[in-house]
């Protein structure tokens, strides 16, 4: 398995079962400066992804029982690599019953937090770095119905719950696992122990950073896009933009041009700005006018997925007509796809969420050669990226925008006069926001026109018209969220200003879901 512009970095392989908690290892390490990647079973049962600098390999937890045969095993060329083995939860159950242990079922399962007592012998053994500014008795995650019956052969107990074994290692150093979840905020000094995992086990040593990655990511493009010209599909939004200064930093402004679509399904005002924004920061940009392509091309259609598919085959038209008709050789098309978007379309970890335009959108064929440089990165990391780049706070901290755009706050078919009615009423939520100074307390706000209408009181009339919800999250990435706790009288005067302003809306809600279980944007 090998894909363009991963970067050449050592760091840590993490394979998925199946663990709710997976892509929170991937968080923990990256914030500890530490490169990984997160496969699923399936994918590591080829071997590791070609050109991966590998230096560890974590084995995350997953839903199976161990002792079914039907379970996922692990892949036979893990356990004889030369690297670090960690298993976590189910990984530890695979690991004992790899090296000739038992497991039980139902015995001694535990869910929610457990007191972890250590070994003595811990403390003074070649193994204490592991358990540096650990105390002999802590709090940690535990969330299994399998436990350990009878410890393999070749290895020890490192610590103990009053319920089961907790962790355990190998005599000679190179296996080691957790029956609890190291990665989650309950277990307590967790980052701690999967960062001294990282320093003393696996010796790791060059940071994962935004300088080196910029150096990394430039090699990449400039091995990689050797002849030819490239076209980046802009969207004005932080991934995109950094797209497109990254590559033209890489190659030259003469080979790298920035194409805009006005797909009809931006925020308000949104082509203007963008233009003037991406001109005043040196990128080469051309705008095309195609609203009335893309509302012919969605015309009665209101499947959500089948809404992005159209939406991404119509960018490919759009991007294949101009460079006809402008008899330019444009050899690759660039998109701002975020490990996020790899993730959440089933290309990593898990059940296929819902299609990216940046990935799951586009058809299977396209006249171009597509390269995704920020494709192992999340928005964190490309915020940093950016500022290595040199690009201005105010684009780098705006909210993150679908690439569908407002093709997915519709829910249903979509109209010109929907749209009209949902820029109208996005633009009263976020300009009172900044407004109120809560912008930049959130991640993400937005608002949606749902495809239901009610019946509401205007003057002395009746009225029977569309309603809005309004939806603001915090998050530190777009792989959970939280509900953003806006003040009910912000809410109230927003939803009034909404409904007086905006003909056509009458009611106006606020999304108080999370996510899991939700997903942030709608469709």
């Amino acid at each position: 398995m090998k894909h363009e512009g991963r970067p050449h970095h050592e760091g840590l392989l993490v394979i998925d079962f199946g663990s709710q908690y997976t892509l929170l290892i991937a968080r923990r390490l990256r914030e500890q400066q530490v490169y990984c990647e997160v496969i699923s079973r399936e994918d590591a049962s080829h071997g590791p992804p070609e050109g991966f600098l590998l230096k560890g390999i974590i084995l995350s937890g997953g839903p199976d029982t161990a002792n079914d045969t039907h379970s996922r095993s692990l892949p036979s060329w893990v356990m004889t690599s030369s690297v670090p083995v960690l298993g976590i939860c189910y990984g530890l159950q695979l690991m004992v019953r790899h090296f000739g242990g038992t497991l039980r079922s139902l015995c001694a399962r535990e869910y929610g937090r457990s007191h972890l007592t250590l070994e003595d012998w811990v403390a003074t053994s070649d193994l204490a770095p592991l358990w540096q500014n650990h105390p002999k008795e802590h709090v940690v995650w535990m969330s299994h119905g399998d436990d350990i019956d009878k410890m393999p052969d070749d290895f020890e107990i490192m610590a103990r719950t009053q319920r089961s074994v907790a962790a355990i290692v190998s005599k000679n150093r190179r296996f080691m696992a957790l029956q609890y979840h190291p990665e989650v905020e309950h277990t307590h000094l967790g980052s701690q122990w999967l960062k001294n995992f990282v320093q003393h086990m696996c010796g790791i040593t060059a940071p994962w950073n935004a300088g080196s990655l910029l150096t990394e990511l430039l090699a990449s493009i400039l091995q990689h896009v050797k002849t030819g010209k490239v076209c980046v599909a802009c969207s004005g939004g932080v991934d995109s933009t950094v797209t497109l200064s990254l590559l033209t930093r890489a190659l030259g402004a003469d080979r790298v041009q920035g194409l805009f679509v006005n797909t009809g399904l931006l925020r308000w005002k949104e082509a203007e700005r963008i233009q003037k924004t991406l001109a005043e920061i040196g990128m080469n940009i051309k705008v095309i006018a195609a609203q009335k392509t893309f509302f012919d091309a969605l015309k009665g259609m209101s499947d959500p997925e089948q809404k992005r598919k159209v939406i991404g085959a119509t960018f490919v038209d759009v991007f294949a007509d101009y460079a006809d008709h402008h008899q330019e050789d444009y050899t690759y098309l660039a998109q701002g796809t975020l490990y996020s978007d790899v993730i959440e379309s089933g290309g990593s970890v898990g059940e296929t969420i819902k299609s990216h335009h940046n990935v799951g959108g586009l058809p299977d064929k396209v006249p171009f050669k597509i390269i995704e440089p920020l494709r192992y990165l999340f928005k964190d990391e490309v915020r940093a990226l950016g500022k290595e780049l040199g690009i201005p706070d105010h684009v780098l901290w705006q909210h993150p925008f679908p690439g569908p755009g407002l093709g997915v706050r519709i829910p249903g078919e979509i109209s010109a006069e929907k749209v009209m009615m949902l820029q109208q009423a996005d633009h009263i939520f976020i300009s009172a926001l900044k407004e109120k100074g809560y912008y930049d307390e959130v991640w993400q706000a937005f608002a949606v026109h749902l495809p239901v209408k009610s019946v509401g009181v205007m003057g002395d009339g009746r009225t029977y018209e569309w309603v809005v919800s309004l939806r603001a999250v915090l998050a530190s990435d777009a792989m959970t969220a939280e509900v953003a706790p806006l003040p009910m009288s912000f809410l109230t005067e927003v939803a009034a200003n909404i409904v007086s302003s905006v003909p056509g809306i009458n009611r106006v809600l606020y999304d108080i879901t999370t996510k899991p279980p939700a997903t942030i944007e709608w469709e």
